[in-house]
């Protein structure tokens, strides 16, 4: 029983790694032919694998495209949120959240760059699962945006601004930085950088 236990559970993790593999690689497609562009065969021969084997950890279209977001997610947290979050709350850290999500864009981690910006257009009006994937994956990174200008004001600092067209404003420019950037537009960013350094101050 505890080698048939043993086998079952080396199975579920291999079939875990195998999953998270091909969810990482939908997103780096996903990221420059966007979500509608994903397909089960397709990635399955992009790595290697049997149609069947991809259909069978995701079973369809819809599953693998809430994965690709998933796993976008964890991608921007990983080199955007997380670093930042070793900074005090407030400025230190929004500053951070900023520099980091620069960095992001500029030697983009993703092929086609930021993955929200990429997809967002696709599912904007659409109603289903994806879109409010999506939605959340923004809404939480506002709210994100928006404590910490709150905590940066209660320290006082950024005095005059609301947090959240502030966010809005920040999320606006980066967003237009990484559209132009890869449309080969070189100002694009250092332009977006300069604003930004307006918005908040010299320090970022």
């Amino acid at each position: 029983m505890t080698d048939l236990r043993n086998t079952s559970d080396q199975r579920l993790v291999k079939g875990a790694r195998a999953r998270a593999a091909i969810a990482r690689h939908a997103t780096d497609v996903a990221s420059v032919e966007g979500l509608t562009g994903l397909s089960l065969g397709r990635l399955a021969g992009d790595l290697g694998l049997s149609k069947s084997g991809v259909a069978t950890l995701f079973g369809t279209k819809e599953n693998l495209q809430l994965a690709a977001v998933q796993s976008a997610r964890e991608v921007f947290i990983e080199h955007v949120v997380r670093p930042a979050l070793t900074e005090p709350a407030g400025m230190p850290r929004l500053q951070a959240l900023v520099d980091n999500w620069f960095d992001y864009i500029s030697e983009p981690v993703l092929p086609g760059g930021c993955f929200r910006v990429a997809t967002a257009a696709e599912f904007d009006s659409r109603v289903g699962p994806v879109h409010d994937a999506l939605r959340d994956d923004r809404d939480e990174w506002f709210a994100l945006l928006e404590k910490e200008i709150a905590k940066a004001q209660a320290d006082g600092h950024l005095d005059g601004h609301d947090a959240h067209a502030l966010a809005f404003e920040l999320d606006a420019l980066v967003a237009t930085a990484n559209t132009g950037a890869r449309m080969g537009d070189d100002s694009a960013i250092p332009t977006a950088r300069s604003i930004v350094d307006r918005l908040l101050g010299p320090s970022t």
